[in-house]
């Protein structure tokens, strides 16, 4: 059931969620575990001091009052039996009493220190009800193992020293400890669980993108939950499908690229062997733009082959594919900054992708720039010229396959339109993306962006 909340509302939440919502699967499972552990310490806490805190605290304040009330009703009305009276109340309660006269309380009560509210709430509240018409104070000692409570009298001063534990029981702050303790520990056990499950998730992702990207590893091995090895197991099962498909094609595609040769060859040899003319030179040129086109369908149809991903310096690769078109009658510009680290991907693959780029920026343009960047996560490599570019309608139509903008097939005037294709597919291969947009030199720019 979805529940439908007003624009503005939703827009909070969405705003909050955004903002708020951890981002990783770890962390909001997390968030799961530790709000409702918090929401159950709470409640325990307030239904404990709510409960057994109050009333036994409560109890045992009492219990201390009614016996200081009776020692000091007791010596008000027997002035001559105080000590007896002390020594009894020692004995039997476990009080030590003290009297001081007017004279004497001054400098005793400046000596004390404060209470803690907490702990002896529930004796203040006793002692108001049991003496209405005195002044009473309480203090403890910094350990919370020695309790003072001083009744002041018309007649004198009545100090009463007792331990802390006949106003309440250490056993609820062991209570607490290991309340606190417990939740502590199972927090500590859900986060180690929580770890190994999502890092079978974390290596199931790493490995369905290193085989985006190329990279055959076969170490991977599924763990974690069922569904998580469930779902690694059908991923592997997946892959080994697409690479057979994949064998099979440039297998069959090999076997083609054999057959078709050897007609053209021959073909070939037959148009050496005509006089000199324009029909021979029609036939010559017919097979070689029959080559070409083989050639091409080839690249397009099988794309990386077989071939293994390696750490390749793209700085080097950039480099040798230029030098190829020095020879050209167009001005050549590169640049690259020192950040520029190498990638491991196909390293043929690349470089007929961006030989492909490269050389239609040759092919239209007179000034050719390349420019080569990085940071912590992207490569990116842009192409521009100054030629007539790529009207703008057409910028996604170029990357179709066998597809021209010139829609005659004069390859004087292009290829058979595989170059951009084979070119995405390169790059999309290995987890980048490429664009097409306006030059600052008034042509096309090619912008290529690889993830590190």
């Amino acid at each position: 059931m979805h529940v439908k909340f007003p624009n503005k509302v939703d827009n909070v939440l969405r705003y909050l969620k955004l903002k708020l919502l951890p981002k990783t699967l770890f962390f909001r499972t997390m968030l799961l575990i530790f709000i409702p552990l918090i929401v159950v310490q709470i409640v325990l806490i307030v239904a404990f001091f709510d409960g057994n805190w109050a009333r036994m605290g409560k109890k045992l304040s009492d219990n201390l009052t009614a016996n200081i009330a009776f020692v000091v009703n007791y010596a008000q009305d027997n002035p001559s039996k105080v000590k007896s009276i002390a020594t009894l109340a020692y004995e039997n309660w476990d009080l030590t009493v003290k009297y001081y006269s007017n004279n004497e309380k001054d400098g005793i009560l400046s000596n004390a220190s404060k209470n803690n509210k907490m702990i002896t709430g529930f004796l203040e509240e006793s002692l108001k009800k049991a003496f209405p018409g005195q002044v009473t104070n309480i203090y403890m000692s910094s350990k919370r193992d020695l309790l003072w409570i001083f009744v002041d009298t018309q007649k004198g001063m009545y100090q009463f020293s007792t331990p802390g534990k006949n106003i309440f029981s250490t056993a609820m702050f062991s209570f607490l400890a290991w309340m606190v303790g417990t939740s502590i520990l199972l927090f500590l056990v859900a986060v180690l669980f929580l770890r190994i499950q999502v890092r079978s998730i974390a290596d199931l992702a790493r490995f369905s993108e290193d085989f985006g990207k190329g990279i055959d590893n076969k170490d991977f091995k599924p763990y974690g939950s069922s569904e998580v090895r469930k779902a690694g197991l059908a991923f592997i099962k997946m892959k080994e499908r697409i690479q057979r498909q994949i064998s099979e094609r440039t297998q069959m595609l090999a076997g083609v690229s054999h057959d078709l040769r050897t007609p053209l060859t021959r073909m070939k040899l037959q148009a050496e062997m005509m006089p000199e003319g324009e029909d021979r030179r029609d036939f010559i040129q017919d097979i070689s733009e029959m080559e070409k086109m083989l050639d091409g369908y080839l690249d397009f149809v099988s794309g990386e082959g077989g071939e293994k991903s390696v750490f390749i310096d793209m700085n080097e690769l950039i480099l040798s594919i230029l030098n190829k078109f020095r020879n050209k009658n167009a001005l050549i510009r590169y640049s690259t900054n020192d950040q520029v680290s190498a990638i491991q991907g196909r390293e043929q693959a690349l470089k007929r992708a961006l030989t492909n780029i490269i050389s239609n920026a040759f092919d239209f343009g007179n000034t050719v720039s390349v420019a080569l960047e990085s940071n912590n996560h992207n490569l990116k490599i842009t192409v521009d010229d100054d030629g007539p570019g790529i009207p703008q309608d057409k910028r996604e139509e170029v990357f179709k396959a066998f597809y021209r903008i010139e829609t005659s097939r004069n390859k004087e005037t292009g290829g058979v339109g595989l170059g951009l294709s084979i070119a995405k597919d390169v790059i999309t291969s290995h987890g980048g993306k490429i664009e097409l947009s306006d030059s600052d030199m008034g042509g096309l720019r090619v912008l290529i962006s690889i993830p590190l």
